[in-house]
């Protein structure tokens, strides 16, 4: 019995000590994969000692050289008398082989140690191949406000690092709104939101980035990254500056871009002939919104942002607040016409369910409509996503005891309209009914829409 427990435990290390070895060299058969320029330098880098090799022959007029020569000649024929050259030339070559591959191995053990962080769980040469992966994906403008377009962030950086995220500025509720009304600063909490979310995993930075206080007179309420980013916007003169810098702090994939540096105020006008201003006023009024604009009228493009949309591979409108989230960023006519110039495939996310003050009652077709109103009656997108998918029962009771439902696709409608149709399972619920999108599946039906059109062209 005992000896066969050892057999046992003899045969499992063998497994294992194998598994190690056959993991340590497919780990270092990694940095030979085709686009990590590991082949040419390490060829260089022979080359190079060769050259140097030659010079220094040349420069002392081979004299040193010759005798060197003569010795390994020697040394080389005693050995092929010993040996037959066919088996005495691969084994040198062999061993000079495995010198070289032990040289290379060591080099790039010390690199990591020095480049990886003790506790981290990826390999360097696995960060360096998602790093050439996400650097060569899409180039991926996204244009919303909200927790919509967070939570579409979060699944879209683990295609591309080459992401362009579009904010409104226009929110004047809550702590962005407490710190808009008192420092005359830009709202920075969906632009807080949006770079935590495209944060590379640096989560206590982005914990504290999104930590917002519960005491302190005059704090609670606010948000850390709202307090900093104002901060470096009164530092470094503008919201622009201010994000760039914090980008770099959270190690940012990709950007994020206010639509526009002007205060801008919105203003809606309800069928009951009454104006709302502000955007958190507007959904609060309760009535059906026909129109909605902003003040100053038709303000100044952010040029980063317009520039982005130009070089943009794949443009995504939403999901968000149609109203005070979308449209805003539209508003901004340069940013909207810069859309319809553009000959990159341009998707519209349509929520999930009806915002009480804002969608309520509204259909996908509706959705469309509204959006088309707001930018001259002028297609921005060629299709739109759509869930497929009933919430369930007790969702939907949760949701109906605050006035929203499903948005109901009416398909025929929206066919009329002219838009193409993605029908999508993207759907996420928590354990107490609340309704959002599934930031992983949303993304991958988004770049799976994108790849049949890409590869369509």
């Amino acid at each position: 019995m005992s000896i066969g427990f050892l057999r046992q435990a003899l045969h499992a290390l063998q497994q294992q000590s194998r598994s190690r070895t056959s993991y340590r060299v497919n780990q270092w058969f990694k940095w030979l994969s085709p686009g990590l320029s590991i082949k040419r330098w390490l060829l260089i880098s022979v080359g190079g000692v060769l050259l140097a090799i030659l010079g220094l022959a040349i420069w002392v007029k081979l004299t040193p050289i010759f005798w060197m020569l003569e010795l390994i000649r020697g040394f080389l024929g005693a050995i092929a008398n010993i040996l037959p050259n066919y088996i005495s030339g691969p084994l040198v070559i062999l061993g000079g082989l495995l010198l070289l591959l032990w040289g290379q191995t060591r080099t790039v053990g010390s690199i990591t140690q020095v480049l990886r962080p003790a506790d981290a769980e990826e390999e360097l040469i696995d960060v360096l191949l998602a790093h050439r992966r996400l650097y060569r994906g899409p180039k991926i403008v996204v244009i919303g406000g909200g927790t919509g377009l967070s939570t579409l962030l979060r699944g879209l950086k683990t295609y591309s690092a080459n992401i362009t995220a579009i904010v409104t500025v226009a929110d004047d509720g809550g702590s962005s709104g407490r710190l808009r009304q008192e420092f005359g600063v830009l709202p920075p909490g969906d632009i807080r939101n949006c770079l935590a979310a495209l944060a590379d995993e640096e989560k206590l930075l982005t914990e504290l980035f999104q930590y917002r206080f519960r005491a302190g007179d005059g704090l609670t309420g606010h948000s850390f990254g709202n307090l900093f980013l104002t901060a470096m916007s009164e530092i470094t003169g503008d919201l622009e500056q201010a994000v760039a810098a914090s980008s770099k702090v959270l190690a940012v994939r990709g950007q994020v871009l206010p639509a526009t540096l002007s205060d801008v105020r919105l203003w809606a006008d309800l069928a009951d002939g009454r104006r709302i201003e502000g955007e958190s006023s507007i959904p609060k009024a309760g009535g059906k919104i026909v129109k909605i604009g902003c003040f100053p009228a038709n303000p100044p493009a952010l040029p980063a942002a317009i520039k982005a949309i130009k070089e943009a591979d794949y443009i995504i409108i939403g999901p968000g607040s149609l109203y005070t989230s979308l449209i805003p960023n539209l508003l901004v006519t340069e940013i909207a016409d810069a859309i319809a110039e553009t000959q990159a495939p341009r998707i519209y996310v349509c929520n999930i369910m009806t915002q009480p003050g804002e969608t309520q009652g509204y259909t996908v077709a509706d959705h469309i409509r509204a959006i088309d109103n707001a930018c001259g009656q002028r297609q921005l997108f060629d299709a739109v996503l759509v869930h497929k998918k009933s919430p369930s029962a007790q969702s939907l009771i949760r949701y109906a005891q605050q006035n929203s439902h499903p948005v109901f696709f009416d398909r025929e409608a929206v066919s009329q309209l002219g838009r193409r149709v993605v029908l999508a399972n993207v759907l996420y619920e928590d354990e107490t009914g609340f309704v959002r999108h599934n930031p992983q599946k949303l993304a991958r039906v988004l770049l799976k829409w994108y790849g049949g059109t890409h590869h369509g062209k």
